[in-house]
Parts: structure tokens; sequence; C-alpha cells
């Protein structure tokens, strides 16, 4: 009964860990089963946005399925960073599952450093 009862999903999907230091932001997203070229990436001011999708796969002639837990279909996950990023310097990587965004911040958003005049 347990099982066959439908309840709200709490989790987003995909996984992500996201950190940064005063230069970058770093997310990498947990994907596996995808090809690359199904992921997309964009970003607009300080909110990275993952968008993909999954093929089902295709059963042949007399298959069917015992059970069915890798989800297929789109996905979209929105995340807001730290600061605002410079769109012309993102780098992204997918190896091995792991989506891997490098995200440096706009000098705009940099902290500055001030120097005190002594009078």
């Amino acid at each position: 009964r347990l099982f066959s009862q439908s309840y709200p999903r709490s989790v987003d999907y995909p996984p992500i860990n996201i950190w940064s230091n005063e230069d970058e932001v770093m997310v990498q997203a947990e994907l596996p089963g995808y090809v690359a070229t199904d992921i997309d990436i964009s970003v607009v001011q300080n909110s990275l946005t993952l968008r993909g999708e999954r093929k089902p796969e295709e059963l042949k002639a007399g298959e069917t399925y015992h059970r069915r837990e890798r989800p297929a279909g789109e996905f979209v996950r929105t995340v807001e960073l730290p600061f605002e990023v410079d769109n012309s310097k993102v780098e992204a990587e997918y190896t091995a599952g792991i989506l891997s965004v490098r995200l440096p911040r706009a000098e705009a958003h940099k902290p500055k450093r001030i120097t005190v005049k002594a009078s």
C-alpha cells in the first residue's frame, strides 16, 4: 500500500552542488545517462537554468519492463547564484554523468579594495 500511493516529491532534479569564492561560482549537477547535446545552460544576471531531456529507452518486440525507475523526459532547474556572472566567460564540461559549470564573477560585482588616505 505504501508504494502504490502517490506522494509529492520534495527533491529537485538534477541534484546539484554549488560553491564559490570571490572570483567565481562552480556548479556540479548529476546527470547520468544524458548526452551533452541534450543539455542546455543559460545564465541571466545571477540565475542559472539547466534544461535537458532524456529520451525513453525503446524496448524490442516482446520485451516489457519488470521495473522502471530511471526517469525519462524533460527537466528544468533554476538556481540563484550569490552574484552576477560574466556570461561571456562561462565554461561547461560534461564527463561521466557530471555536468560542471564554471561561472566567473562579473567585474562590476567583484569586491573593490579602497585605500584609506591619511591626512
